[in-house]
């Protein structure tokens, strides 16, 4: 082709670009009018020479094998098209790239099925669980569900532990989107045989694409097909943010209807909420039913312990647990630093998460400023609580010297719903007592069996719980009915000293020492006549539950002016009396909290012995028994019917009289 170029240099000249020749001179300027000569062959041949030269190199690039193109990897990246411009409220438009060269992202099915239920896998399951006795509304059953399987996760390794306890028949049921292998999930979550767990299918056909009404319905049905079968005495979800809104709603709407307990468990709560694989399914069928008031007694002058009280309390673990409500009462006069404390103190804490009250405190300012009496002092102070459900209000009593742990509220809650219904149980303690109620003596908590040497002798005696007759005042839990019964008492015991005539030596004598407040002597004459007694935690467990603090000690207002006066040694004592001061010294000497998992803090691997089956005390600290206890009971109560509420000997105690409280104890007919 070059060739060809070269060898025509006139080639698409003009004739007036050259000289004109003196010898054709004519001849040109008579052919100038005529067209232009046409290209000669030769140029166009060359022409299509090229074009099918292009073609060809066209055809095999873009048939090129794939074995001889070059490498893809080596190439610079290309855009096939250049983005447009997304505007503001318009969506996107499609994407107009090869298929095939770039695989679609992942993308979950569009939800949009909305048609019924219907429960492919689950009939199966729940006409195989006949030997729980499902069919009757009292059984062993036990329910967790989970949606998420995040969810699963969390609620699978707390079930297999309540499984291995075999108090209870444990179910879980998936009601899931999820398409896995309920043996897959066992596997991931390290479930196997010996958890004892019984698994349902109960997701619904068609999951994957169905609306969360859909499903949120399917939960409803399913929770309503487990109930015909198993009548679970607890159903236990996970309340977190991991847990699919749907399925909240569908068991809400489940236990309206039927009636069901359901325990919501919030998140981490697998670690604090330890204790509630031992409870058995009965216990778990009263979680919810079970509200703990808090009742605090302020004594003036000592705002420092109020203060730390306070925020021990703020510091509590309460989870899954409804928030107590607080009540402080407070003396007429009221320290600076006291007063500008509550000022900023807030109740529930504001780091719990979703309090179900914005406000639960009450702040009860007394008026007179004279100092009150044994009378007016018991009354004020049971006019301040009353059980709204007998059976499932309680109050916790607290003085001002008590500093709590943080595992406080789990060990009332599980000691609470495990001896739910003793009948004999009139309160529960937080704190060990060193000495007896007249502070004379020092308390000698009975031992476990302790440690086994190799010739059978006991090595070192363990402490354990243990049953007393006498009430504490400094870190109680009354239950609500026997608090019905003290305040009813405590009022026909006050009526009775104002009848005319000599008041008997029942109730003037004083058992209990005036460092504790006055009240307390009436809880102590119930106690002894009705048979009650109240559970201490032993040595070892009242560490990680509260601490009486001595520093900051104050006498109970009733006895501060008589109190103050008095020396705690006199001054010509004997040597036996030093020397019995001094054990008492020593006996006051308070204990530090060793905070700890209350998992950890109880013996026996957390498990509660049976009532009947812990040592019992007298009132007066005397290892006994409950046929001692009944006798010494009904003698003490024909005698105080006698001498204080006015019966004969021909008077018999009235069945009838037995839902009005202590009215068998007082004859006057009201």
């Amino acid at each position: 082709m070059r060739n060809y170029f070269l060898s025509d240099v006139e080639l698409g000249k003009k004739d007036d670009d050259h000289k004109k020749h003196v010898k054709d001179g004519g001849l040109r300027s008579a052919q100038k009018w005529l067209p232009s000569r046409g290209p000669r062959r030769r140029s166009l041949k060359g022409v299509a020479l090229l074009a099918v030269v292009a073609f060809l190199v066209y055809a095999f690039v873009t048939n090129m094998p794939a074995a001889l193109g070059p490498n893809p990897l080596m190439r610079r990246p290309t855009f096939e098209q250049v983005p447009p411009r997304v505007h503001p409220g318009r969506p996107p438009p499609l994407s107009q790239a090869n298929p095939r060269s770039r695989a679609p992202p992942p993308s979950s099915p569009e939800r949009t099925y909305n048609g019924p239920v219907k429960f492919l896998e689950l009939a199966s399951s729940l006409h195989a669980i006949a030997p729980t006795q499902g069919s009757m509304t009292v059984n062993r059953n036990v329910l967790f569900a989970a949606a998420s399987l995040k969810s699963a996760a969390t609620l699978l390794p707390i079930a297999c532990q309540m499984g291995t306890e075999l108090k209870s028949y444990v179910h879980f049921a998936l009601m899931s989107r999820s398409s896995i292998d309920l043996a897959e999930l066992q596997k991931v979550n390290g479930i196997d045989e010996s958890c004892h767990l019984i698994f349902h299918d109960a997701r619904t056909e068609n999951a994957q694409v169905s609306t969360d009404a859909r499903m949120e319905n399917a939960v409803f049905r399913g929770f309503h097909h487990i109930h015909t079968y198993m009548h679970p005495q607890a159903i236990i979800v996970d309340a977190s943010s991991d847990e699919e809104v749907w399925l909240n709603r569908g068991a809400h709407q489940h236990v309206k209807v039927t009636g069901n307990t359901l325990i919501e468990l919030p998140r981490n709560s697998g670690r604090s909420l330890g204790w509630m694989t031992k409870l058995d399914s009965a216990a778990l069928r009263t979680w919810n039913e079970n509200h703990i008031d808090i009742l605090i007694s302020a004594a003036p002058g000592a705002s420092g312990s109020l203060i730390r009280l306070l925020r021990s309390l703020s510091a509590g673990d309460y989870t899954a647990c409804s928030i107590p409500h607080l009540t402080i009462e407070l003396p007429s006069d009221i320290d600076s630093s006291a007063e500008q404390f509550l000022e900023s103190f807030s109740w529930p804490p504001p780091h719990l998460a979703g309090p179900t009250s914005s406000h639960q405190l009450t702040l009860r300012h007394r008026i007179p400023r004279q100092a009150m009496t044994e009378e007016e002092s018991s009354a004020r102070f049971l006019e301040s609580f009353w059980p709204a459900r007998p059976k499932g209000s309680h109050v916790l009593v607290l003085s001002p010297q008590v500093e709590l742990s943080p595992q406080f509220f789990h060990y009332l809650k599980y000691t609470l719903l495990s001896y739910r219904s003793s009948m004999r149980l009139f309160a529960i303690s937080l704190e060990q007592p060193t000495r007896l109620l007249d502070e004379k003596e020092p308390l000698i908590p009975p031992t476990g069996k302790g440690d086994v040497g190799p010739n059978g002798e006991v090595v070192r005696a363990a402490a354990t719980a243990f049953l007393w007759q006498a009430p504490s005042s400094n870190a109680v839990l009354f239950l609500g009915e026997k608090w019905m019964d003290l305040h009813n008492f405590t009022s026909r015991s006050l009526a009775a000293k104002q009848d005319p005539g000599p008041v008997s030596s029942l109730l003037t004598d004083k058992l209990v020492s005036k460092k504790h407040p006055s009240w307390l002597e009436h809880a102590l004459r119930l106690a002894r006549m009705r048979g009650y007694y109240t559970l201490y935690p032993g040595e070892e467990t009242a560490k990680n539950l509260a601490t009486v603090h001595s520093e900051l000690y104050r006498l109970p207002e009733e006895y501060a002016a008589e109190g103050n006066a008095q020396k705690f040694l006199a001054d010509d004592a004997t040597d036996e009396e030093i020397e019995a001061a001094r054990k008492r010294a020593l006996g006051e000497t308070e204990s530090s909290l060793v905070p700890m998992s209350l998992l950890d803090s109880l013996p026996n691997g957390a498990e509660l012995r049976p009532l009947n089956k812990l040592p019992l005390l007298s009132w007066d600290g005397r290892k006994t028994d409950l046929v001692a206890v009944d006798e010494s009971a009904a003698t003490y109560a024909t005698e105080f019917r006698s001498t204080v509420g006015g019966c004969s000997t021909n008077d018999k105690e009235d069945d009838s009289l037995e839902d009005l409280l202590t009215q068998d104890l007082f004859c006057v007919k009201e």
